[in-house]
């Protein structure tokens, strides 16, 4: 485990030149105390790893020292090849490059290994699109895409209800559900992020100038707190169900994931016939309509009451409905 985590230091170092102490133990997942250790250990085994003092001090490889590490194991190299699965790169207009890149990895591979492309791609492969979705990646996603890489600022016309024009400085892309969407910057507001469905991206026109980017933006970190911040706007209302056995194995297929796990944790204990009471986070009360009717009779409003009313009015008709013959 040490060793691998020394290697693992040194390549930091290598790729990024200079680093804190409190960089390395973040990426490396330990204290920095650690990493004072290990880059002891380094200086014990002869790699030139030297420590600059003050407030802009780190530790750095002298002289440009580089080493090479040649010796990849089977697991190593196929998660490789597993972390270049095609579908997205191609979308974003990087399918050459992947493959160009797939080819030369290859090739630097020992015999032993040489299977490790054909083994990875008989046991995984990556599909995000949705079941239905046949229209392909969205037709300004290469041209965002290069934006992004180039840290180049660029002009979007963007189609909300009314199509609107945006400047932005493009600092990333995620994949979310089939999805593409971008990260940007409001050109003149440092401060500022927003997020756009690529799909509603009309067009990309080049400002012919570059952005400086904010070193210390997370793209994940980003995504995952806007991500918790859209699921708890959207779930402002709650309903009081009570749902059979069945109901509270089938809540999760019918409503947002979220909503469902903090209805059936927070639900009561159940009663003799097995059914729970609990409060649901919904979007709207339109919205619950809609998506509790898909339980059928596993499910019981019990308020609001224009919900209740509303769910006994449906089910009265299909009472109605299905005690009449079919002409």
């Amino acid at each position: 485990m040490r060793a691998s985590r020394l290697v693992s230091l040194l390549l930091l170092l290598q790729a990024r030149g200079k680093m804190t102490a409190a960089e390395l133990a973040r990426e490396l997942e330990v204290s920095e105390r650690t990493v004072q250790r290990d880059v002891l250990a380094l200086s014990a085994a002869g790699v030139p790893v030297y420590a600059e003092q003050g407030r802009r001090g780190g530790y750095r490889l002298v002289g440009g020292y580089r080493t090479r590490l040649t010796g990849l194991s089977r697991q190593e190299a196929e998660a490789l090849f597993l972390a270049g699965l095609t579908g997205p790169a191609e979308d974003m207009g990087l399918a050459e490059a992947v493959a160009a890149a797939r080819l030369k990895v290859l090739a630097a591979l020992p015999a032993s290994l040489q299977d490790a492309p054909a083994r990875t791609g008989q046991r995984f492969h990556l599909d995000v699109a949705g079941w239905f979705d046949v229209t392909g990646p969205p037709p300004m996603l290469a041209a965002l895409a290069r934006a992004a890489w180039g840290d180049e600022t660029v002009v979007l016309r963007y189609r909300r209800d009314r199509e609107v024009t945006r400047t932005v400085d493009p600092y990333g892309l995620v994949l979310k559900g089939g999805t593409w969407y971008l990260v940007g910057r409001v050109d003149g507001d440092h401060r500022t992020y927003r997020t756009y469905r690529v799909d509603r991206v009309t067009a990309v026109e080049s400002t012919g100038r570059t952005f400086d980017r904010d070193e210390s933006f997370d793209l994940r970190s980003f995504w995952a707190e806007q991500s918790a911040q859209f699921v708890e706007t959207l779930l402002h209302e709650t309903v009081r169900i009570r749902l059979t056995p069945a109901g509270a194995r089938r809540l999760r297929h019918a409503v947002e994931p979220p909503a469902a796990h903090r209805a059936l944790q927070t639900a009561a204990e159940p009663d003799a016939q097995g059914r729970i009471v609990t409060d649901l986070p919904v979007e709207s009360l339109d919205v619950a309509y809609d998506q509790l009717m898909r339980l059928g009779p596993e499910v019981e409003v019990l308020d609001p009451p224009e919900l209740r009313d509303r769910m006994a009015e449906a089910a009265a008709r299909l009472g109605a409905l299905y005690r009449s013959r079919p002409a």
